[in-house]
Order: C-alpha cells, then structure tokens, then sequence
C-alpha cells in the first residue's frame, strides 16, 4: 500500500515546531524529515495512510495558523500515492532514525 506525503512549510520556528507536535499527535503517522526550507523557513514532512496524513496536516495547519506572532504558514500540501521519482529525489524515505517509529 502506497504512502501518502503530507508537508507544512512555515515562516518561523515556532509554527513548525506546533505543526510537527499536532501532526503527530492527530493522525497515525510518521515524521520522515524536517529542516530549513530558505531564508527562515521550515518545513516538516510525514507519511502514512492517506485518511491519517490528511487528518495530520489538517491538525498541523490550525496548529501553525494559531502559534502567537513571530511567525506564519507558509504552504502545505498532500501527496496521496507520490511516484518513485518524486521519492528519489526529495528526501522522504524512512530513514534508519525514524524506521522503529514508523507506523
């Protein structure tokens, strides 16, 4: 069964930390990476069952939406079914430090 991709990118880190706690926190799920996007932007990346991504990244919009001032949503989006290509190239494989929290 294919993996769905969901990402927030925020301005701050504040909002991404939030994000990254909500997400994990409201859907079954598997944080795959995370880092500096560009200037001081974040982003945060998870993967699992589309239903549980879905819900993950609902979580985490509201979650970086309402972090007090210092920061905001950048983007956000949802791969359902990401093809190999697009998993060769951007680092979204379960690594060897997150295998044994994967769900």
């Amino acid at each position: 069964m294919p993996l769905a991709v969901g990402v927030i990118q925020t301005d701050g880190f504040p909002p991404v930390l939030a994000a990254a706690d909500a997400m994990l926190k409201a859907g079954r799920v598997t944080l795959v990476y995370y880092g500096l996007a560009e200037r001081a932007e974040f982003l945060v990346a998870v993967r699992g069952p589309t239903s549980e991504v879905r819900r993950a990244v609902e979580a985490g919009i509201e979650a970086a939406n309402t972090t007090p001032p210092g920061g905001r949503l950048v983007s956000h989006y949802l791969v359902p079914n990401p093809p190999e290509n697009v998993e060769s190239v951007l680092p979204l494989e379960f690594t060897a430090k997150v295998e044994r929290f994967r769900v």
